[in-house]
């Protein structure tokens, strides 16, 4: 799973892999971006009634996408249809989760359609502070504070980045979404660190442009549990939901493909302080190749066991945080690099793990130079 070879260089940093489609661009959650539907294309909403339907497979008939066969016999725009199977609601006759492309010879599936979304309206909330660490014509970078969520969604429509955005009065980018304006990429709740908002259509599509050719680099910063024992490498892991609990991501044969380049920073006894680079952007993929590395991130409630959960002492949130990146301004061309040191209380835990190194009489080591 590993390679000692160097991290990935400027060039190959972006959420969304290979441009195999749009949903490409913006499917990471956390990874450590965060976001599955597709970009540049809001999902039909349900014409048929929530609940179960059952879809025949006639006799001797072969479907050789699953997700084409549903969309016509339903009605349902095939968009829609491929955000449902993601979700985990298309099963065949012995109760399997379906791909999109998946074939299917006899029986028949059945749909889950869940209720239509409530309608909501982006209201602007001048009371969530926004730390803007750089700003031209074409871009706003800003430092996300961890607790806070990009963009509304269903079941949290108010007190998100996006809602603090629009309070300061500015145009955005409007190609993602009526509910994402601006957003090119996002970080999950509990991950603090660098977010990039395009503040009009037409950056937003060169940004977009540069996520898909892997041109934006984006360097974390993560304290992870044990000692990683190469001072950098790797990690190359596909990436899916994972077959017994679809809300979480894992380590399977039929993922998608996930590359996450690491440095060691700074080792202490029992933990191992990383940079890494997001060489592509699945949901989750920092925490989940860490956790299938051995070294789970500290203070991570959903793919942490052990001491990893609670982590260091003083520690009360995820150790993961977006630290550095390096894009062009889309217009200007201009090379664009940011960083965003660990918050205060990240870095608190660190002195922590520095002073308990001195009192034992260890010093903690660095890693690659």
């Amino acid at each position: 799973m590993t390679d000692p070879a160097p991290a990935g260089d400027s060039s190959d940093d972006v959420p969304g892999g290979p441009p195999e489609d749009a949903a490409d661009e913006l499917e990471a959650l956390d990874g450590e971006d965060d976001l599955d539907a597709s970009l540049g294309m809001e999902p039909a909403p349900p014409s048929i009634e929530p609940g179960p339907r059952r879809l025949a497979i006639p006799e001797g008939e072969v479907v050789r996408r699953i997700d084409r066969f549903v969309a016509d016999r339903t009605g349902l725009s095939r968009s829609y249809v491929q955000k449902l199977i993601s979700d985990g609601l298309l099963v065949d006759d012995t109760g399997r989760r379906l791909r999109a492309n998946s074939e299917v010879r006899v029986g028949g599936v059945t749909l889950e359609v869940p209720p239509p979304e409530i309608p909501y309206h982006l209201e602007p909330d001048p009371t969530i502070p926004v730390d803007v660490v750089y700003e031209d014509d074409d871009v706003l970078i800003v430092n996300k504070p961890s607790g806070l969520v990009v963009h509304p969604a269903p079941g949290h429509w108010r007190g998100t980045l996006v809602n603090a955005l629009l309070a300061r009065g500015d145009h955005y980018g409007g190609i993602a979404g009526v509910a994402r304006p601006g957003i090119v990429h996002r970080l999950d709740r509990d991950t603090s660190g660098l977010l990039i908002v395009a503040r009009n259509d037409a950056a937003q599509a060169g940004l977009m442009a540069q996520l898909k050719a892997r041109r934006v680099r984006k360097t974390y910063l993560a304290l992870v549990q044990g000692s990683v024992s190469a001072a950098l490498g790797r990690i190359e892991a596909p990436i899916g939901r994972d077959p017994k609990d679809r809300k979480r991501m894992a380590v399977v044969p039929d993922g998608r493909a996930a590359t996450t380049g690491y440095r060691v920073r700074e080792r202490f006894r029992d933990w191992t302080l990383l940079e890494l680079d997001l060489i592509t952007g699945r949901t989750h993929q920092i925490r989940v190749h860490c956790a299938a590395l051995g070294h789970s991130v500290a203070g991570d409630q959903v793919y942490g066991t052990g001491t990893a959960r609670k982590g260091p002492d003083g520690l009360d949130r995820l150790f993961l945080h977006a630290w550095r990146l390096e894009l062009v301004s889309p217009t200007s061309a201009k090379l664009v690099r940011v960083e965003a040191p660990l918050p205060e209380p990240l870095e608190t835990v660190l002195e922590g793990l520095r002073a308990a190194e001195a009192s034992a009489g260890r010093r903690p080591t660095g890693g690659a130079s």
